[in-house]
Protein backbone atom coordinates (compact mmCIF):
# COMPACT_ATOMS: atom_id res chain seq x y z
CA UNK A 1 0.00 0.00 0.00
CA UNK A 2 1.44 3.59 -1.25
CA UNK A 3 0.90 6.58 1.24
CA UNK A 4 -0.54 9.33 0.30
CA UNK A 5 2.89 11.65 -0.18
CA UNK A 6 4.62 8.53 -1.86
CA UNK A 7 2.00 7.79 -4.34
CA UNK A 8 1.70 11.62 -5.43
CA UNK A 9 5.97 11.60 -5.80
CA UNK A 10 5.42 8.27 -8.05
CA UNK A 11 2.95 10.04 -10.39
CA UNK A 12 4.56 13.20 -10.74
CA UNK A 13 7.76 11.31 -12.07
CA UNK A 14 5.75 9.43 -13.99
CA UNK A 15 3.72 12.28 -15.48
CA UNK A 16 7.07 14.11 -16.46
CA UNK A 17 8.28 10.65 -18.21
CA UNK A 18 4.73 10.72 -20.22
CA UNK A 19 5.44 14.07 -21.45
CA UNK A 20 9.15 13.79 -22.29
CA UNK A 21 10.28 15.87 -19.68
CA UNK A 22 13.83 15.23 -17.77
CA UNK A 23 13.79 12.46 -15.37
CA UNK A 24 16.92 11.69 -13.08
CA UNK A 25 18.23 8.36 -13.29
CA UNK A 26 17.75 8.27 -9.48
CA UNK A 27 13.67 9.32 -10.49
CA UNK A 28 13.50 6.82 -12.21
CA UNK A 29 15.13 3.78 -9.79
CA UNK A 30 12.65 4.92 -7.42
CA UNK A 31 9.79 4.64 -9.93
CA UNK A 32 11.22 1.64 -11.20
CA UNK A 33 11.60 0.09 -7.15
CA UNK A 34 7.65 0.93 -7.05
CA UNK A 35 6.98 -0.71 -10.54
CA UNK A 36 8.71 -3.93 -9.28
CA UNK A 37 6.35 -4.21 -6.81
CA UNK A 38 3.08 -2.75 -7.48
CA UNK A 39 0.83 -3.61 -10.05
CA UNK A 40 -0.66 0.35 -10.31
CA UNK A 41 2.39 1.68 -10.43
CA UNK A 42 3.58 -0.90 -13.33
CA UNK A 43 0.32 0.49 -15.22
CA UNK A 44 1.09 3.72 -14.29
CA UNK A 45 4.31 4.05 -15.81
CA UNK A 46 3.29 1.52 -18.83
CA UNK A 47 0.78 4.23 -19.86
CA UNK A 48 3.31 6.68 -19.13
CA UNK A 49 5.95 5.00 -22.04
CA UNK A 50 3.33 4.38 -24.33
CA UNK A 51 2.00 8.37 -24.06
CA UNK A 52 5.62 9.12 -24.62
CA UNK A 53 6.34 6.99 -27.27
CA UNK A 54 3.46 7.33 -29.34
CA UNK A 55 2.69 11.03 -28.22
CA UNK A 56 -0.55 13.12 -29.66
CA UNK A 57 -4.48 12.15 -29.02
CA UNK A 58 -5.45 9.23 -30.26
CA UNK A 59 -9.08 8.53 -31.45
CA UNK A 60 -11.01 5.38 -32.05
CA UNK A 61 -9.49 2.24 -31.39
CA UNK A 62 -6.08 3.62 -30.47
CA UNK A 63 -7.43 5.78 -27.80
CA UNK A 64 -9.17 2.79 -26.45
CA UNK A 65 -6.12 1.12 -26.58
CA UNK A 66 -4.63 3.59 -24.95
CA UNK A 67 -6.70 4.22 -22.16
CA UNK A 68 -6.63 0.29 -21.22
CA UNK A 69 -3.05 0.24 -21.40
CA UNK A 70 -3.53 -3.04 -23.76
CA UNK A 71 -1.42 -3.27 -26.67
CA UNK A 72 2.17 -3.18 -27.07
CA UNK A 73 4.53 -0.08 -27.00
CA UNK A 74 6.53 0.82 -29.56
CA UNK A 75 7.52 -1.92 -32.59
CA UNK A 76 9.53 -4.48 -30.47
CA UNK A 77 6.62 -4.77 -28.16
CA UNK A 78 4.68 -7.17 -29.78
CA UNK A 79 4.57 -10.74 -29.09
CA UNK A 80 5.18 -12.92 -32.22
CA UNK A 81 4.54 -16.71 -31.68
CA UNK A 82 6.64 -18.09 -34.70
CA UNK A 83 10.19 -16.72 -32.96
CA UNK A 84 9.34 -15.67 -29.59
CA UNK A 85 9.62 -17.65 -26.21
CA UNK A 86 6.47 -16.63 -24.04
CA UNK A 87 9.10 -16.99 -21.07
CA UNK A 88 11.44 -14.92 -22.55
CA UNK A 89 8.90 -12.18 -23.69
CA UNK A 90 8.05 -11.96 -20.42
CA UNK A 91 11.57 -12.25 -18.90
CA UNK A 92 12.00 -8.02 -18.48
CA UNK A 93 8.30 -8.16 -16.48
CA UNK A 94 8.06 -7.37 -13.21
CA UNK A 95 8.22 -10.56 -10.60
CA UNK A 96 4.27 -10.67 -9.48
CA UNK A 97 3.94 -11.10 -13.60
CA UNK A 98 6.27 -13.64 -14.82
CA UNK A 99 5.25 -17.03 -14.48
CA UNK A 100 6.50 -19.60 -12.27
Amino acid sequence: MLTPSTRIRLQTIIERIARSEPVSLKERIYVQKFADRDPSVWGWLKKAQRAQQEGGEKTGLDRFLADMNLGEIGPRGAFDPKNDDLGDWFSGAPSWLRRS
